[in-house]
């Protein structure tokens, strides 16, 4: 099975209709899975799960080449919520991983300012925040994410490529970073009080998602944690789990094109901004089979990756 990847890029056409990956057969069988354990959550009548696959079904076939997995992963959240009027179903999730990862910040500090290159330290611990996704996985176990927090400084990061992220930020007058996850906002938070206090003069725009979606962090979880004591956070305006170019709102859209740099965090924001052309350094674990075998790499270890590197890691794979 393979994925579709565009090589032959027109960057003015990309401009005008966002992102290029499309989806993946992969993608598809886990978004029905996630939306089949999703309704059997809240809803136990068979007839009326039999009537809200049927509406899954549809809203997959009559996708686009285009779309992305996580915009179809929107439109089957939003029939869910029209059919059950859930509201925001991770709202509670949400707050236990802020609150979570806000009693470790101490010791990651600790740890971080007594590292050699306090910078690196702070990018592996906020990779292995990304570890709590409710999209890629049913579950987040805590244990497991201990371990991961434990073993941040095992991450490998390339040296070419963080190289030229130091030269990058040396440069920049103003960078957006794009989050991901509650809960990982909070190494977020971190990595960007390291950037703040090297390059002083940054001006640092963070990007949320505009409305609850999955775990994904809004402007409720960036005020919990403290996000906007330390950088200017905007909501994107959408409750796509990434982030289309196309459909975020205009304030969003101008922090990113007037961006000297841009962290984005997460599959979903890799997904949404691949083939883009931005200067963008993307972060994110490998937490799913076909990330793992898009970057040959273990589950649960790290890509940090700037935009016009992506295709020379996956190339050789995806012909």
């Amino acid at each position: 099975m393979k994925d579709v990847f565009v090589v032959d890029i027109d960057m003015e056409e990309i401009g005008k209709r966002g992102p290029i990956m499309d989806i993946n057969l992969e993608c598809i069988y886990c978004t029905i899975k996630k939306a089949d354990s999703l309704f059997s959550k809240y809803e136990n009548d068979e007839n009326e799960k039999l009537k809200f696959m049927k509406e899954v079904f549809k809203i997959i076939s009559i996708s686009e080449k285009g779309d992305t997995a996580p915009y179809l992963n929107t439109r089957i959240m939003r029939c869910l919520n029209r059919k059950l009027n859930l509201g925001d179903i991770y709202y509670e999730i949400k707050k236990e991983y802020n609150n979570l990862l806000i009693s470790m910040q101490k010791e990651i500090l600790r740890y971080i300012y007594s590292s050699q290159d306090k910078l690196l330290t702070a990018l592996k611990y906020a990779m292995v925040g990304n570890f709590i996704d409710f999209g890629a996985m049913d579950q987040v176990n805590i244990e497991k994410l201990k371990k991961l927090i434990i073993g941040a400084k095992e991450q490998v990061i390339d040296v070419k490529e963080y190289q030229g992220f130091l030269q990058g930020l040396k440069d920049a007058k103003q960078i957006a970073y794009i989050v991901d996850n509650a809960g990982e906002i909070v190494f977020d938070k971190i990595f960007i009080k390291v950037i703040n206090e090297i390059y002083p003069d940054m001006i640092v725009n963070v990007i949320v998602r505009g409305k609850p979606v999955l775990n994904d962090a809004t402007i409720v979880d960036a005020k919990e944690v403290g996000l906007c004591e330390i950088a200017n956070v905007v909501g994107n305006g959408t409750d796509i789990p990434g982030t289309q170019l196309d459909k975020i709102n205009s304030k969003s859209k101008e922090i990113i094109d007037n961006a000297d740099l841009i962290i984005a965090k997460g599959q979903g924001n890799f997904e949404t901004l691949f083939g883009c052309g931005k200067n963008i350094y993307y972060i994110f674990l490998c937490k799913c089979d076909l990330f793992t075998k898009r970057f040959n790499i273990e589950k649960f270890k790290g890509i940090f990756v700037n935009e016009r590197n992506v295709k020379d890691m996956i190339g050789c794979n995806h012909n």
